[in-house]
């Protein structure tokens, strides 16, 4: 019997988003920053994306700054202020991770951003991934009441996440939602779901295109010394969540 496949699309815009849900996924997470690994996007991002997604359910990610996982109590202020205006908005989840300075999940701090976001569904994501006792981080996770967890399996992507992914698949039973993320497209993510036994994956399935100015001036760059090409931007291709979608409805049983 074929499992029921989900993929949720790592949008980092409200086109991305509404492009994803034309792609058929089944789930969105909005996020800034992505080249920092999403950050919190802005009020007027979340309601415009709640205002235009129909099918297609509406995670956000709670991230104040890119880099580690561990926060200071302003920043969980922060977060805790970033959910209640998320739930304001009508948003379906939540995605957030804290980890301590030695590596374990920060179970003071996830409580609170846990009971602030009551009633939401909220994934633990790749925070997982830098934690430094996977089994301990997976049964404090579930105890916790996170619905899932974003993970690579603790490498650079989740090809070569398999093995530790298969692992935490057979771990978590049907105790929590084991979600691959980090470099699936639509060529791996059979492999991935065959390999690993997972039934809901993560990606961008985003592709790039030309900006509209005509003018441009190539010596300035607004990311100071690190140099981004503010001439191409990348959205979600609706085209490679279908062809995600179809290699896992046509894998053989």
């Amino acid at each position: 019997m074929k499992k029921d496949y989900r993929i949720e699309i790592c949008a980092n815009s409200v086109e991305s988003a509404v492009l994803a849900q034309t792609g058929g996924a089944c789930r969105v997470e909005l996020c800034a920053g992505i080249p920092e690994g999403g950050t919190t996007p802005s009020f007027g991002e979340i309601l415009t994306a709640r205002s235009v997604l129909r099918q297609t359910k509406l995670h956000v990610i709670i991230r104040p700054r890119g880099g580690d996982f561990l926060y200071s109590n302003t920043e969980l202020e922060i977060m805790l202020h970033d959910i209640e205006q998320a739930k304001e908005l009508g948003v379906d989840g939540v995605v957030f991770g804290c980890l301590t300075a030695d590596g374990d999940i920060d179970m003071k701090a996830m409580e609170r951003l846990m009971k602030k976001s009551d009633g939401l569904s909220m994934t633990f994501h790749r925070a997982f991934d830098v934690c430094r006792n996977y089994r301990k981080a997976l049964n404090d996770i579930i105890s916790l009441g996170c619905q899932r967890i974003l993970t690579s399996g603790q490498q650079p992507n989740a090809v070569e996440g398999i093995p530790l992914l298969k692992k935490l698949v057979e771990l978590a039973g049907e105790r929590i939602i084991i979600m691959p993320g980090c470099g699936i497209n639509p060529l791996n993510i059979r492999k991935i779901a065959e390999k690993t036994g997972a039934n809901e994956f993560h990606f961008s399935g985003r592709s790039t295109r030309e900006s509209r100015m005509r003018f441009r001036n190539p010596n300035v760059s607004m990311g100071g010394t690190v140099r981004i090409d503010e001439y191409r931007q990348d959205v979600t291709d609706p085209y490679l969540v279908e062809a995600a979608l179809q290699a896992l409805l046509t894998r053989t049983p």
